[in-house]
């Protein structure tokens, strides 16, 4: 059984209802004995994300579901940043179309961003994810975790895996998209793997 501080940890409930993530971090946090449970299996809706940076809608998120469970909490906030965008579409990539008075949903987010892209060179741009665990509601120190994935944008689609940005996330080593991976090297490679390695690391430093 994982540990933090002395708290078990085998049960924790994952402040989202989003199914890819959760796909994604239980093949991730399963081969280190943590069970997630989505908390709208648990009746918690969504929190608000009212935040301009990742690290505070990520607490805010894991603080709803603990408060409302009472089980330990593993939130993440992660998006799209690309650096010819200023960052954008960053803590609002979920809902990047509808800011701009479109649809939320991948497909919308896409075109917008394939659209705000058009006749720029630069198309670097990261994915990054932003992890935090809390005990308990009132937890004063939750572990927070980490990660970037570098790639570049296109302007056509590749790959029928994952979600999100991933069929226009390219990456040059890999000579693929995220959407061209097979779940077992996205889940070893993405920024949600490497924040999760460093949120692994500092629990077994706790134990």
């Amino acid at each position: 059984m994982s540990e933090v501080a002395g708290t078990p940890l085998a049960r924790v409930v994952l402040a989202s209802n989003n199914a890819g993530k959760l796909r994604e971090f239980d093949a991730l946090l399963g081969a280190a004995g943590i069970a997630l449970i989505a908390q709208g299996e648990l009746g918690v809706p969504e929190a608000d994300e009212p935040h301009a940076t990742f690290v505070e809608n990520a607490l805010a998120k894991a603080r709803h579901a603990a408060r409302l469970t009472g089980l330990p909490a593993l939130a993440d906030d992660s998006g799209l940043c690309v650096r010819a965008l200023g960052g954008e579409p960053g803590v609002y990539s979920a809902r990047y179309a509808q800011r701009a008075g479109g649809e939320k949903s991948d497909a919308a987010n896409n075109a917008y961003l394939v659209e705000r892209l058009r006749g720029q060179h630069d198309r670097r741009g990261y994915y990054f994810c932003v992890l935090v665990l809390v005990r308990h509601a009132d937890d004063p120190e939750p572990l927070i975790a980490e990660g970037r994935w570098h790639g570049e944008l296109l302007d056509a689609p590749r790959g029928e895996n994952g979600f999100g940005y991933d069929p226009y996330f390219y990456l040059p080593d890999l000579n693929a998209t995220a959407a061209q991976l097979e779940p077992a090297v996205k889940n070893a490679r993405s920024h949600r793997a490497i924040a999760l390695a460093a949120l692994l690391a500092r629990l077994k430093e706790e134990r």
